[in-house]
């Protein structure tokens, strides 16, 4: 065999991954940019622009409409308005810096915050949706009756099983629709994956982790029929099953470990990210999971300890106030937060675009202006806080011994800037602390950042506007008015706060305990019923296949996507709510069906037919996330810390080996690593990871100082573990890939190492095994 140099060697391994992708023809508009013209974009034309340039508009000015796509590519007796990401040679922009000829608005030069929001659409190549609108009345108003025919918004049922030419290939209910679907298109399934990759798929869709060396050799050897059973069973029982998914829903949340230091603390936020791995692990009914996180302080058959679940709404983002501003601004802000709330929940419970209503109604769903501030009455109406994990009446004396140890501390610090020191009253105060701490029970009892049943009221600090502003706190629920335009200082009529007309059986019933909250989970878990378990089944779906069954997880409505497979999401979601809400049956029947266990090999004639695989006649290869990868890597050069929970470490720390999931999560400084991995932004709420292939990744696999030191720490386990080079490599690919090399990959790794000695073979041995680290394989699930 030819000498292979070193330089060669690692990038015979790592190329394809890190390859440059060839340019593509632009795509449209994506979901992020449609929703940043809805929330951004159209309220400002529809209160600046429309009047004069939209189809609605008594005189059209100039020949120019800006209420659709066809009308911006058209433009108006000046030519085209807009230039696709040129704002720089658009005339709307030139006209709204009043640079020119044309001074838009003529009323007055708009503020510089929204000609830059206006500057970035263009930028984004004026993104405008295209799509039906929602049925509307003559009068214009939302036909909620014919909205409600809408496919999301219809009951689920459990479907028949459609007829299927292979009856013997199908080994769950879902396989039937799978099947079905992919001989409607003249396709056939995939042969089974082999053991070894089955298990490694099963693994780390199950726990984030790779299989033992043990656990691959177990499984290899039982020849008993329900093999594969015993090791979904063991899996689904592992505690890490609950870390695994945790994550996933994490995402959703927006989770934070810590915000800007000048911004309200999130306290101990891991509570909340250990109690969704409980919950995991506990397989909480799915419908109680939402009813907890939204309301569990409301709930008699919850205690102090779930506190932590509140960490949904607690851990929501919070912006600056400067108080020194005038009341009207302050109250703008404040709406975002609302706004923010209203958005988080029904995306992510409902997959619903709620917060697009806060103008205007929404322009495609079913959805009011007065919807969407029903709902953020109900979070105006509570306030976020820190609330103990005992009972209150436990917690009372903590309070106040707090307090006490807080005055002292501040005394303390005085003290110790003085010169000379008073060592005699520093000693005493020290000793004082010390004495009301230990003497106080539960004075370490974990406190949690949750909600307070208080709404907010922003008024101004004097007679003045420019007197400044004060936020007042005060007990008990509010109903908002409705801002007109989304302007709080622009008031309409008063709403009460209730559910979404359109997934209400009748006329929507105003909220009456407290903030509402209780009873907004309620109707999301029972009234719309259908709708939330649709959406949570397609989520889990798409973690196992790389795609969902629609392929818009956070938005079922009439400018997302259409299900490929609708009986079969109806039939999951049907049985979902049938089988008391439990996850775990959903994981376990898709991990145990003829569809999840298909090789993920390509076949020319099916790739033909179907290059994206929509209709699954094989499996998805699927790239781990970062953080499955790290921890692939410290599991394999023995170092992972598999300790569950507690207080998240910055992940860079020197000695760091804990799960990926225990990195500390920042939202407003996040770690370089994180963001280089497509980990989302806990800015607000992700749907679903969006991988990318850059430079910088590769780079990091290079270069990075985890898999150089993830490489040492790799080599001094395989010298350990065996006495000599050929039982090394194949110990290092199972531990890597969960199989043996092949002869040639053996021969390949032997010839790069060579008979050197000394310093030089720990560097060639440690060269190797960075290769491997960065491999394709080891990034990737087959």
């Amino acid at each position: 065999m030819c000498p292979v140099s070193r330089f060669t060697f690692i990038l015979l391994l790592t190329t394809t991954c890190w390859g440059v992708s060839h340019a593509q023809a632009a795509d449209p508009p994506s979901a992020g940019d449609i929703e940043f013209f809805e929330k951004k974009i159209r309220p400002l034309l529809a209160e600046h622009c429309f009047s004069c340039h939209s189809s609605g508009a008594k005189t059209i000015h100039g020949s120019l409409l800006l209420d659709s796509a066809a009308a911006l590519s058209k433009g108006g007796d000046s030519g085209p308005a807009v230039v696709p990401h040129k704002p720089q040679e658009s005339l709307l922009i030139s006209a709204l810096h009043y640079d020119g000829d044309y001074q838009m608005p003529p009323k007055g030069r708009l503020p510089d915050a929204e000609i830059a929001l206006l500057t970035e659409w263009v930028e984004r190549g004026a993104p405008f949706p295209a799509g039906d609108k929602p049925a509307e009345r003559p009068d214009g108003s939302i036909n909620f009756e014919a909205g409600r025919r809408f496919w999301s918004f219809q009951p689920v049922s459990v479907q028949p099983l459609p007829p299927v030419q292979h009856a013997s290939w199908p080994l769950q209910r879902l396989d039937h629709f799978v099947l079905a679907a992919m001989e409607g298109q003249g396709l056939s399934p995939s042969t089974e994956a082999d053991r070894a990759t089955l298990l490694r798929r099963l693994s780390f869709d199950l726990t984030g982790l790779p299989p033992t060396p043990q656990e691959v050799q177990d499984f290899l050897n039982d020849d008993s029929p329900d093999a594969w059973q015993t090791q979904v069973d063991r899996l689904l029982k592992s505690p890490h099953f609950g870390e695994r998914w945790a994550r996933f829903w994490l995402d959703l949340a927006r989770y934070t470990d810590k915000t800007a230091s000048w911004l309200d603390s999130t306290g101990e936020a891991w509570l909340y990210r250990d109690w969704v791995v409980d919950a995991m692990n506990q397989d909480m009914p799915y419908d109680d999971f939402i009813r907890r996180q939204l309301a569990t302080d409301m709930m008699q058959e919850t205690g102090p300890e779930d506190i932590p679940a509140l960490g949904f709404i607690g851990l929501s983002p919070n912006y600056w106030k400067e108080l020194k501003l005038p009341a009207e601004i302050i109250k703008v802000i404040v709406a975002d937060e609302w706004e923010e709330r209203v958005d988080a929940v029904s995306r992510t419970f409902l997959g619903l675009t709620v917060a697009c209503a806060r103008c205007h109604d929404h322009k495609f769903d079913p959805i009011s202006t007065e919807d969407y501030y029903a709902l953020a009455g109900v979070f105006a109406s509570c306030r976020i806080g820190e609330r103990p994990t005992i009972a209150e009446e436990l917690y009372q004396p903590v309070r106040k011994a707090k307090s006490e140890v807080e005055t002292l501390q501040k005394e303390l610090a005085k003290l110790k800037k003085q010169k000379p020191l008073p060592q005699q009253k520093i000693d005493e105060l020290t000793a004082r602390i010390s004495d009301i701490q230990s003497a106080t029970p539960w004075y370490d009892a974990r406190v949690a950042t949750a909600v307070l049943e208080e709404s907010l009221y922003v008024k101004r600090a004097g007679e003045r506007a420019d007197q400044g502003t004060k936020l007042d706190y005060q007990p008990g629920p509010q109903d908002l008015h409705l801002f007109i335009r989304g302007n709080p200082n622009r008031l309409g009529d008063v709403v009460p706060r209730r559910f979404l007309t359109v997934l209400s059986e009748n006329t929507p019933k105003p909220f009456r305990n407290g903030s509402g909250r209780l009873e907004l989970a309620d109707a999301i878990t029972r009234e719309a019923a259908s709708l939330t378990a649709r959406v949570i089944v397609n989520r889990i779906w798409a973690i196992y296949f790389g795609r969902g069954i629609v392929t818009t997880p956070s938005n079922f409505g009439q400018q997302g996507a259409r299900p490929t497979h609708p009986e079969l999401l109806d039939d999951l979601a049907a049985r979902l709510i049938e089988q008391n809400w439990s996850l775990k049956q959903l994981h376990r029947e898709i991990v145990m069906s003829a569809t999840y266990r298909q090789t993920s090999r390509i076949e020319s004639a099916n790739s033909n037919t179907d290059p994206e695989n929509q209709w699954l006649s094989r499996m998805n290869r699927r790239r781990l996330e970062f953080e499955q990868w790290r921890d692939a890597m410290l599991a394999a050069s023995g170092q992972l810390d598999l300790t569950i929970g507690g207080a998240s470490v910055a992940l860079d720390a020197a000695g760091n080996h804990r799960r990926t999931l225990y990195a500390t999560v920042h939202r407003r400084e996040m770690s370089n690593v994180l963001l280089t991995h497509d980990f989302p932004a806990p800015t607000a709420h992700s749907e679903q990871r969006v991988h990318t292939t850059t430079a910088l990744q590769g780079l990091y696999a290079l270069n990075g100082p985890l898999l150089q030191a993830e490489a040492d720490a790799l080599v001094n386990r395989l010298q350990q573990a065996a006495t000599d080079d050929t039982a090394r490599i194949q110990l290092a690919y199972t531990l890597l890939y969960a199989r043996a090399p092949t002869e040639q990959e053996t021969a390949l790794g032997l010839n790069f190492l060579g008979d050197s000695e000394g310093e030089q073979r720990v560097q060639s041995w440690q060269q190797y095994a960075h290769a491997l680290l960065a491999s394709n394989e080891m990034m990737f699930v087959d």
